[in-house]
């Protein structure tokens, strides 16, 4: 039984205390999660249209409610051992509602796949003179989707080398800059580049970060307790993601440029370029890693089977690689975008369900001291569904509208929706607890 559930990653299981890793490990899965390139491109474009002091509210504001969110559903997770798409099932969405997740989950991972592996590809084309784009990407992608086959303490060794290897690349670029320049001179002069206004930079904070809070429970479910998340995250984010996107926002503002190649070349030299774009594997491979725990959940509940992890990572990957080719990269800003609303809707349903109404809790933590799964699971839940459409349309019109945050708005929109519709048919039912139809036919 512990040989099969560790082929599989726990994907369709809890992760049992004997599997549980030190918290310096996810740590560093988090922190390489959001100490990449992409927050540098995100904190370059901040700096580059943007005052240091406008850039750090945007930062925070874009980022500390995804954090409680993180909290939150990571501490679910570390208490009962299960993936995001898993925890679903018992946390509002019921069994074919994960099914709809993990599809969705899937196909938004394995695109910021493709994204990431254009920016790795590109890199390394330039740093490297040989070969062509198409061929690197082909060897970044097939390469990363290996690691990921190896599992998750093979992506925390490798974590755990290149995460110090990129913060010190970045950080000896910003003491470069220092040398010749105060840092208060870079707190207080302009934008070098066109003005960006502070709804777009909160919307693009939010929006760049929204998938990795959401897939936080994929590897805190391996942390012991909430207590641990809570370190994980805040580190995580005051390191990652506001300490990168300042120090990027110095270095747009001392070179004048939104380039990232182009800022790294210009302080710290090749090896720090080669340093950065080599960090990218960091998070791409948490991306393959959450889609391919979205997947099993989606196939699992769809059609009752378990397919094998291995296979279904290299399908994935290959996919992932493909679309690199073909330089999805061209299409971010849509897939940001779309991204940015389709999903903060779940986590506001999931965290509503398990710490309001705690509808699953006595059964979850009945069978978790048995390191089992519940015996039956809803099939459907009508009104989380319901409340996930109203909230991606809320969303949509936030965003074709300009108003606000557009995941945030539908984050916050589905969790106060979905509690009132929930409360509202307890009151109809007369009911301490509201069910819908179970089955026992959980995997």
């Amino acid at each position: 039984m512990a040989s099969k559930a560790t082929d599989n990653d726990y994907s369709l299981s809890r992760v049992p205390e004997g599997a549980k890793q030190p918290l310096w490990q996810i740590l560093m899965i988090r922190i390489g999660a959001l100490c990449c390139v992409s927050q540098l491109v995100l904190g370059a474009t901040l700096g580059y249209g943007m005052s240091f002091w406008d850039a750090f509210w945007a930062t925070m504001l874009g980022s500390v409610l995804l954090q409680v969110i993180s909290w939150a559903l990571g501490t679910a997770a570390a208490r009962e051992g299960l993936s995001t798409s898993l925890l679903s099932r018992w946390a509002g969405l019921g069994k074919n509602g994960s099914a709809i997740l993990g599809g969705v989950a899937a196909i938004s991972m394995v695109g910021w796949f493709g994204v990431q592996n254009c920016v790795f590809a590109d890199g390394m084309t330039t740093i490297t003179g040989v070969l062509n784009y198409p061929i690197w990407a082909i060897i970044t992608g097939l390469g990363v989707t290996l690691l990921v086959v190896a599992g998750i303490r093979w992506i925390a060794r490798f974590a755990t080398v290149f995460v110090p290897l990129f913060i010190g690349a970045v950080i000896v670029s910003a003491a470069i800059v220092l040398q010749d320049h105060s840092l208060m001179e870079f707190m207080t002069t302009p934008a070098p580049g066109p003005a960006l206004g502070f709804g777009a930079a909160t919307t693009m904070v939010a929006g760049g970060f929204i998938a990795g809070a959401i897939c936080t429970p994929d590897y805190a479910r391996y942390l012991k307790n909430g207590t641990q998340v809570f370190w994980m995250t805040l580190i995580g984010t005051f390191l990652g993601e506001l300490g990168m996107n300042l120090i990027a926002v110095v270095l747009a503002h001392a070179t004048g440029t939104a380039n990232v190649t182009d800022i790294m070349m210009a302080t710290s030299g090749i090896l720090g370029v080669i340093i950065v774009v080599a960090s990218t594997v960091k998070l791409n491979d948490m991306n393959l890693y959450s889609s391919g725990l979205g997947l099993a959940t989606m196939i699992n509940a769809l059609f009752n089977v378990k397919i094998n992890r291995s296979t279904m990572l290299w399908i994935l990957g290959i996919v992932g690689t493909l679309l690199s080719v073909f330089n999805v990269i061209n299409y971010f800003t849509e897939f940001l975008t779309l991204l940015g609303v389709a999903l903060p809707p779940v986590a506001g349903i999931m965290v509503i369900d398990y710490y309001i109404l705690k509808r699953n809790r006595p059964v979850l933590e009945e069978t978790r001291a048995k390191g089992e799964l519940p015996a039956k699971v809803e099939k459907w839940n009508p009104i989380a569904i319901v409340t996930w459409v109203l909230a991606f349309c809320v969303g949509e019109a936030s965003s074709i509208m300009n108003f606000g945050i557009p995941g945030l708005n539908s984050l916050i929109f589905a969790g106060v929706v979905y509690w009132i519709l929930m409360s509202v048919m307890k009151s109809v039912k007369k009911v301490d607890v509201v069910k819908f139809e179970e089955t026992d036919q959980i995997l």
